[in-house]
């Protein structure tokens, strides 16, 4: 996290607003504006935990804010101390406290020791704009509280931030979801971490999710959740990204392109590749047609590299579906309401039904996809090598990056599909 004070604005002031409002400091409008009221609620925070009360939000206040960041805590037992004691301080519950510390006796706390301590709050907000950094703090959040949640990288963006990886269930069903290939299509991102959070809460507590046992999922499948591709792109487009090399960088490609608004319309890498046009299915028609409007090299969109997964995060993602090889693929885009199933003839066994019952359940039309921008995609290079089902799920319908007053729509729209993924095939 940057240092923030009077005059910063960006999802990182947003989820300093946030954490303050979790950790009671005031019923801040989380705007990204850091003004006079976010000082003086940072500053009452910083006085209470004896830090300099400076109002500026530097690595020592970060830290300190850190559990309303990630939603949970570790503490350190005392003499006296009990998980039902602990529980009350923090407003948690014995049961969480328990779910997120496995093999803890409650009877015989040792002083000393640590627990993980769950907070009160979901871990995922859907109310602030995303950047990598929230990504990070959700991953960890997520596995914190849910201990059979595995948290892995599958590698790093060009900038060096982590391609994170959650991992669900020990079914035999291998299931592979994706998120924000395109940087201004994060609301996507938010999408997955919300589910991979709702189906852990719901296996937890013995509970249903959109109609079905969540022991009965993560009993069938094993689900992998790559939330967010594009991690730099997104920082860039909502403004997390406002300075630097990497930013200056950006800033020059896209003046080349004024019809393109900066950096909203961004849904390449920060190099300026699209990393969905960058798979080896069809790259050469992909260029052919990307190179005819006139997008010859780095742009905001829809270039095709000078070669096949010449982007990391697009190599990432091949390299980690050839390990996986998965049953069956979703990649998250937005905007149109629409599923994708096919690549050219190619129609894997079962495919055309599957894409039906998402339609079914979503209110998704289920299309095939316009010449234009049917070559090079994730999801066409899964069905050209694999032959199983795989799908483009367009979220949500309106002019990316789409308003995050859609995602509670685009959540119910979606949660059918994300369920029924995981039983399907």
């Amino acid at each position: 996290m940057r240092v923030l004070r009077i005059g910063s604005t960006g999802p990182a002031v947003q989820l300093l607003q946030l954490a303050l409002n979790r950790a009671g400091y005031g019923e801040l409008t989380t705007d990204g504006i850091f003004g006079g009221l976010t000082r003086e609620a940072l500053r009452r925070f910083q006085a209470d935990r004896g830090l300099a009360a400076d109002g500026i939000a530097g690595p020592q206040t970060h830290r300190q804010l850190l559990p309303w960041y990630t939603g949970y805590l570790v503490f350190r037992v005392r003499r006296g101390d009990t998980v039902w004691s602990i529980a009350q301080r923090y407003g948690s519950s014995e049961e969480a406290i328990l779910l997120a510390n496995p093999g803890t006796v409650p009877e015989n706390l040792a002083v000393g020791s640590e627990l993980v301590v769950p907070l009160p709050f979901p871990v995922v907000p859907t109310t602030i704009d995303w950047s990598s950094a929230l990504t990070a703090y959700c991953v960890r959040g997520i596995a914190a509280r849910y201990p059979f949640v595995s948290v892995g990288e599958i590698g790093k963006s060009v900038m060096g931030k982590p391609l994170w990886s959650l991992r669900l269930g020990s079914g035999e069903n291998r299931v592979l979801y994706n998120a924000s290939h395109h940087a201004n299509e994060w609301i996507t991102t938010p999408l997955l971490l919300k589910f991979a959070e709702d189906l852990a809460a719901a296996f937890a507590a013995g509970e249903m999710l959109a109609g079905y046992a969540a022991a009965e999922i993560l009993d069938y499948a094993a689900l992998t959740l790559i939330p967010a591709v594009n991690p730099d792109g997104i920082d860039l487009v909502t403004g997390e990204l406002q300075r630097g090399e990497y930013y200056e960088g950006a800033r020059r490609i896209a003046a080349a392109y004024p019809r393109v608004p900066f950096p909203s319309g961004w849904k390449a890498n920060i190099r300026g590749i699209d990393p969905n046009l960058q798979y080896p299915a069809g790259w050469e028609q992909a260029r052919e047609i990307k190179f005819a409007q006139g997008v010859r090299g780095p742009a905001p969109a829809d270039y095709v590299g000078p070669a096949p997964l010449t982007a990391p995060e697009s190599r990432a993602m091949y390299d980690y579906t050839q390990r996986l090889s998965p049953d069956l693929v979703l990649a998250y885009h937005s905007q149109g309401r629409v599923i994708y199933w096919q690549f050219l003839d190619i129609e894997p066994p079962g495919a055309r039904r599957i894409a039906e019952l998402f339609g079914a359940v979503s209110g998704y039309e289920v299309a095939d996809v316009p010449f234009e921008s049917g070559f090079a995609g994730y999801k066409d290079w899964f069905l050209q090598d694999y032959d199983r089902p795989g799908y483009t799920i367009e979220v949500g319908r309106g002019v990316n990056p789409l308003p995050l007053s859609d995602f509670d729509a685009i959540y119910r729209e979606n949660l059918g599909i994300l369920t029924l993924a995981a039983l399907v095939t």
